[in-house]
């Protein structure tokens, strides 16, 4: 249970679920193949049964940490930051994308858009849910929509998120680790037969890295 005082700065934003932080290279996306500094917020209520971080979902279970803290370790690396989880938006991004942007970094997010968007960033990855789909502010501000397909069905999903989101968001279809063998192929003769769309793949698990 935490005390008054330290709620008070969580729901403020100057403290946040901390569940770890690195510095890698960009596996999925526009921005594949770059190196980003990656914090990854706890705290998920979105429940996606395929997601590979499930032990973001439990913020009780990731230490309340400054944003000040956090910035520090960060402007140590790359120009760019990352801010994943879990799902960021559960939170007050604020104050953390002030003072990211204070040290002169890009600032970058990858969420499901479940939640209003805080915060100002460089660029927002947004990944839809089926169980929890985004709000409109996520859908109007969008770099890239990143459509994770685990069954055929998605494709639909997919067209339906892309009617939503803004006319300058860049579209891409990922396969679903679990099920790349079967879903890539797939994916590839989609992609040919709408052009509209671009291949993403989880190049950091081929690559073995974080």
């Amino acid at each position: 249970m935490l005390s008054k005082e330290i709620q008070l700065e969580v729901n403020r934003g100057a403290m946040l679920p901390l569940m770890e932080e690195f510095y890698t290279i960009q596996g999925e996306g526009f921005h594949t193949g770059t190196a980003a500094y990656f914090i990854r917020i706890g705290g998920c209520d979105v429940g996606c049964h395929w997601c590979d971080v499930k032990e973001s979902w439990n913020a009780e279970l990731h230490p309340p940490t400054s944003i000040d803290w956090i910035v520090e370790n960060a402007s140590k690396y790359a120009d760019t930051v990352v801010v994943t989880g879990g799902e960021p938006l559960t939170w007050d991004m604020t104050l953390l994308t002030q003072k990211l942007k204070e040290h002169n970094l890009r600032v970058h997010i990858e969420t499901s858009g479940a939640y209003k968007l805080s915060g100002e960033w460089d660029w927002i990855c947004l990944s839809p849910k089926k169980n929890k789909l985004p709000t409109q502010t996520v859908y109007d501000r969008a770099h890239e929509l990143k459509v994770i397909i685990y069954n055929k069905h998605d494709f639909i999903f997919a067209e339906e998120q892309a009617e939503k989101v803004n006319k300058n968001a860049i579209l891409f279809l990922q396969p679903e680790w679990s099920k790349k063998e079967e879903m890539t192929p797939l994916i590839v003769d989609y992609v040919m037969n709408n052009p509209k769309w671009r291949v993403s793949l989880q190049t950091h698990k081929y690559l073995n890295i974080p």
